[in-house]
């Protein structure tokens, strides 16, 4: 069984959440407890935030307990991977398209069925993660430039397609192993690049899911 794991970073901003959440019910609870509790200057309940070791604890009004959350704000590494990773995910479903009819081996076919079932959703929460964040213009602006198909690392070039496409059989079984062994290689390095680079908890997740999903198809193909 596939255990998918989470870089201590994305868990970051869920733990600081889960804090604020407790202050907050902490300094919402009547209880009477006067070190739970204190006094704003507006009179309101505080929320008492306790100091790092060797530093006094803080009274912070629901809000600014709220602004100690961890920026979540998507960044042009966000933006980026998100639009290159949407191109690169699509160069892998037409690959996996063309085996149901030149495909020799049942494992190959199967192995492009289930490349293809993965992928697409991922495309569609990429797609939707651009759009509730500003859509593919602001992606592109944030992004820096208009990524082309050589800026993508693992990208099969025009002249490999061609090949790929007119190949049938064990030939075709064994070219799609290598061009998808190198594609897939590609997009986990381009998801390792969005863990260290990025700021958006969301697109960090879609991230290590790529990681771990396209590093297990890969040990898959090397043992076909």
């Amino acid at each position: 069984m596939l255990i998918r794991t989470r870089s201590p970073r994305a868990l970051r901003p869920v733990v600081a959440a889960a804090a604020v959440v407790a202050l907050l019910a902490l300094g919402a609870c009547d209880s009477g407890d006067d070190a739970a509790k204190s006094e704003t200057k507006s009179g309101a309940t505080g929320i008492v935030a306790p100091g790092k070791p060797g530093e006094k604890s803080r009274t912070l009004s629901p809000e600014e307990a709220a602004k100690e959350l961890p920026d979540n704000t998507p960044n042009s590494a966000d933006f980026g991977y998100a639009t290159m990773m949407i191109t690169h995910h699509s160069q892998a479903l037409v690959m996996t398209d063309l085996a149901p009819d030149r495909a020799g081996s049942g494992q190959v076919k199967r192995l492009a069925e289930r490349i293809n079932a993965s992928q697409k959703p991922e495309i569609g929460a990429m797609e939707g993660w651009l759009k509730l964040n500003g859509g593919e213009e602001k992606a592109k602006k944030e992004g820096g430039h208009d990524h082309g198909a050589m800026d993508m690392p693992g990208m099969a070039t025009e002249a490999q397609l061609a090949k790929l496409r007119a190949a049938k059989g064990k030939a075709f079984d064994e070219l799609f192993i290598s061009l998808m062994i190198t594609h897939h290689q590609g997009a986990v390095t381009m998801a390792t690049d969005a863990l260290s680079a990025g700021n958006n908890v969301q697109l960090e997740e879609m991230a290590s899911d790529v990681i771990a999903q396209q590093t297990s198809e890969i040990n898959r193909m090397r043992s076909l």
